[in-house]
């Protein structure tokens, strides 16, 4: 847990990074966009269930923030065109998203959540801090109106969930499910793979 804890916070701080660059805040901007990117949805999935979020008390999520902009920073990602920009962004986010996914899942089986349990925390410990993100830079968030995103979220945890109930969890179906929770990501993100939406004058079409 504490690894794709990890992979995720550093996915999401520097996809936090990019939006802060893209958007031209100063320094501490970026530094609060790729904060709140980073630990934003387990903020919100530990109020859920109670607990004191565990960045309250623990360090390794600030560290691995500050090393991860500061990096991002020293290697002038910055600088580089705005297509190479796009895909750095969607790959580490892709990243945080599927990792936090499966910690997320991980809290709800912890607390021996039932099915919906499990996938609201995973939920929201993938898409909150990407939530929070959006709404401070005035974006409508992209979970609302981007491709096959939150979708992604759901199966994991749904696949953690019956892994667990036919006592399959180990490091090796980690590692499996965060691979094909990653690939189905990037293929639909690539592939242009969108849920349908509701059409005004009552039709649906592809979005």
């Amino acid at each position: 847990m504490q690894w794709f804890s990890a992979i995720g916070t550093v996915a999401f701080a520097f996809s936090g990074y990019v939006v802060g660059v893209q958007k031209r805040l100063d320094l501490l901007g970026i530094l609060i966009v790729s904060l709140l990117t980073a630990i934003g949805g387990g903020i919100i999935r530990d109020m859920m269930v109670h607990r004191v979020p565990l960045v309250f008390y623990d360090y390794d999520s600030i560290v691995i923030i500050a090393v991860t902009v500061f990096l991002s920073w020293l290697v002038r990602l910055h600088r580089r065109d705005s297509g190479s920009f796009h895909r750095l962004f969607i790959i580490a986010d892709s990243l945080g998203l599927v990792a936090f996914s499966i910690t997320g899942a991980q809290v709800g089986l912890m607390f021996d959540l039932n099915a919906f349990g499990v996938v609201a925390l995973s939920f929201v410990t993938a898409v909150g801090g990407g939530v929070v993100r959006d709404m401070m830079v005035n974006d409508i968030p992209f979970i609302l109106h981007q491709d096959f995103y939150g979708t992604v979220s759901i199966l994991v945890a749904g696949a953690l969930f019956l892994l667990d109930r036919l006592a399959l969890v180990n490091l090796l179906t980690l590692q499996l499910l965060f691979l094909v929770g990653l690939t189905i990501r990037l293929v639909a993100h690539w592939g242009d793979m969108k849920l349908p939406k509701i059409a005004a004058g009552g039709g649906t079409g592809p979005r």
